[in-house]
C-alpha cells in the first residue's frame, strides 16, 4: 500500500499560494512540489518544516529461499 500524503493549497486574497505537504519525511517532499512551483511562477520563500529533517522510513525486505 502506498504511502499517504496530503498537498495542502492555499490561495490568498493577493494572489500568493502556500503549499504545504504533509505526510512525508525528508527531502522527497521537494521532489513532490518541483513541477507544480514550475508551473506556478516565481517562489518567493521555502520553508522547511521539522518533517523535513527526520529521516526517511525505509522498508527493507529480505527473502531467503529454502531450496
Amino acid at each position: 500500500m502506498a504511502d499517504k500524503h496530503d498537498l495542502n493549497i492555499t490561495i490568498s486574497e493577493t494572489g500568493e499560494i502556500e503549499v504545504k505537504v504533509e505526510g512525508i519525511n525528508g527531502p522527497k517532499c521537494i521532489e513532490l512540489t518541483k513541477e507544480l512551483e514550475d508551473q506556478l511562477g516565481d517562489i518567493i520563500s521555502k520553508e522547511k518544516t521539522s518533517s523535513y529533517y527526520k529521516q526517511e522510513e525505509n522498508i527493507n525486505t529480505d527473502i531467503k529461499n529454502n531450496q
